[in-house]
This record gives C-alpha cells, sequence and structure tokens, in this order.
C-alpha cells in the first residue's frame, strides 16, 4: 500500500566501528554494533517513531511531529553514552569507548511504499548526516519550526548549509548538549582563549592559489573536495564534506567530519591537534592539515588568519 503523508526522518549513525572490528573481531564486534543499534531503536519506540530500517551501524526512523523525533534523538546520544560508561566499568575494549553517535532530522512529505519512505525529506536528511560532527543533533528549519519555543532555546542556528546532490541550501540548527572531554581539550590547546578579550570579525582561509576572507556573520562554511563545499580543496585526500567551521560564543571551531581526520598546527607551536570527529577552537593563525598533518609535504593544508576588519582591507570579504 502506497500513503503520502507529512513525517519527521530520522537519520542515525556510529562512528568508530572500524575499531571495534580491529580490537575486538568480526563476531564480537558485530554482536556490540547490533546490540548498539538496537538500543538506539528502542529510543525511537519510547517516542513513538518507528524504525524504518537499520543500516549497518546506523538506522532511520520516521515520526509523525517534530517534537518526539527531536526528544529521540536527545534519548539516543543519552543511551550510547550508558552504554559507553558501563562497558568502561567493566573493562570493554577502547573501540567501544570510541562509539560516536551523528543524528540529522528533515521534514516534509514522503512516500511510504513497501516498508520503505522516499522524498525530500529522506533525501535531505541522510545528505544532512555528513554535516554532524560526534554526538551532534542537526535539524532542518522545518522541523526546528514544528517545536515548542522551549525546546527551541536548545537549538543553535548554523545558518543554510549546501547538501550533496541539492541545488537549494538548507537552513540547519544544531541542538546544544555536552561537548565531549576531548573536544574541550582540544578547544584549549596551545593556550586558545575560549573568550576573547575582543571579538573577532574574520577568518582569512588560504589554500595554493584561493584566499577568502569570510566575516563570522556568514558562517558555518564547509571545507571539502565537493565542489558545492563552500571552500572547496580539490584534493585526493580530503573528503567531500571534511570540516564544518563555525562561529560560536565569540570564537571560531572547526569540527572534523572525515574520515582521513583534520590536524591543526597553530602559530609558534610545535604540537599538532588531531581532529578525529571532534572540535578545535581557531585562534591567532596557523594551518590546518586536511587529511594529513600540515608537515606531511602532500597534505592539503590550508592556511588560516583569524582577524578583525579594521586591521585588514575589506575588498577581501565575502558579502
Amino acid at each position: 500500500m502506497t500513503r503520502i503523508a507529512e513525517r519527521t526522518v530520522l537519520f542515525a549513525d556510529l562512528r568508530g566501528s572500524t575499531a571495534l572490528f580491529e580490537r575486538l573481531g568480526n563476531a564480537e564486534a558485530t554482536s556490540v554494533i547490533t546490540h548498539t543499534v538496537n538500543t538506539l531503536g528502542t529510543s525511537v519506540a519510547q517516542r513513538g517513531g518507528q524504525v524504518v530500517k537499520t543500516l549497518g551501524d546506523g538506522l532511520m526512523a520516521v515520526f509523525e511531529l517534530p517534537a518526539p523525533a527531536v526528544a529521540a534523538a536527545a534519548l539516543m546520544h543519552e543511551a550510547l553514552e550508558n552504554l559507553v560508561q558501563r562497558g568502561s566499568a567493566h573493562g570493554a575494549s577502547t573501540g567501544l569507548r570510541g562509539l560516536r553517535l551523528q543524528v540529522a532530522l528533515a521534514r516534509g512529505e514522503i512516500v511510504e511504499m513497501g516498508g520503505d519512505c522516499f522524498g525530500d525529506a529522506v533525501n535531505v536528511a541522510a545528505r544532512l548526516l555528513d554535516h554532524a560532527g560526534d554526538n551532534e543533533t542537526l535539524v532542518t528549519e522545518e522541523v526546528y519550526a514544528g517545536l515548542a519555543r522551549v525546546d527551541q532555546a536548545r537549538f543553535r542556528s548554523l545558518d543554510w548549509m549546501h547538501l550533496r546532490g541539492r541545488a537549494e541550501p538548507v537552513h540547519v540548527h544544531l541542538l546544544g548538549g555536552k561537548r565531549q572531554a576531548g573536544d574541550i581539550a582540544a578547544a584549549t590547546a596551545f593556550g586558545a582563549a575560549l573568550m576573547p578579550t575582543s571579538e573577532p570579525e574574520g577568518i582569512r582561509l588560504t589554500w595554493l592559489r584561493t584566499s577568502r576572507l569570510i566575516s563570522s556573520d556568514r558562517l558555518p562554511v564547509v571545507l571539502g573536495r565537493s565542489p558545492q563545499s563552500a571552500f572547496c580543496v580539490d584534493d585526493a585526500r580530503v573528503s567531500r564534506q571534511h570540516a564544518r567551521l563555525d562561529w560560536q560564543g565569540g570564537v571560531f571551531s572547526l569540527t572534523d567530519l572525515s574520515i582521513n581526520g583534520t590536524f591543526v598546527c597553530f602559530s609558534h607551536a610545535d604540537e599538532v591537534a588531531s581532529l578525529k570527529r571532534g572540535t578545535c577552537t581557531l585562534h591567532g593563525s596557523g594551518v590546518i592539515g586536511l587529511g594529513a598533518p600540515p608537515s606531511d609535504p602532500k597534505s592539503a593544508a590550508v592556511k588560516f588568519e583569524v582577524v578583525r576588519f579594521g586591521d585588514t582591507q575589506p575588498h577581501g570579504v565575502d558579502a
């Protein structure tokens, strides 16, 4: 039976499962991943949603309304955190402790047919997942608009994003939550000041002959190999959507979205911050290595400089 209905579509994906197979072996790792995905599915059922299908180390679900879908996403993050904590208490593999969850939601008219769902909202939610960092939940404007004000207050706008295979950009919101300990360590590495004495207004990115000065009100932008990325770096080591640059709390933050990793080296510092689906605060100047450390001569190295427009010429600023 075919049915057309307005639904909220949720995609969830586990990261870090590769390490489980390496450390635990195929049989045990498969059991752990299956149990974890089933636990995520329980969160869907608890909020009245329906799991449409599981996708290896992830799942797709649909909800009638946005609020239960967002509540289910929050439950998923809590459920994974509880699993990891219980596993750590029993001496489980570090592979289990390395599991991370990305969730994306979109809303619109879908076609339910043969136990599956199709439509623009399905495609948007699936593509939006590419832009989610570790333990993040991203939602479209249509989902956000369907929430009560008290729930909307838990989100911050990431503005418009271009999604792979879609001509029109999508307005995206990020669900607030706790940062992971590793993210905090990376954000404060090398003496980074989380509360700058005077607010920067832009950041300059330079790769080969490409140089752009991006104002904070034009963020977020995605760095990646895809021609649709706001800052395109056409290199084999770079993922299509490799990293996301945000403006949050008066600072610029860089979130790794890739397979090969993102590496940050600040000027006048010998150490390199390695982001594995984590976040780092950018300050001063330095180099971002996409897919390999900046010291690797074959890496795609993007120079960055946090600037104030009063200190530079305005002609290079994005409109």
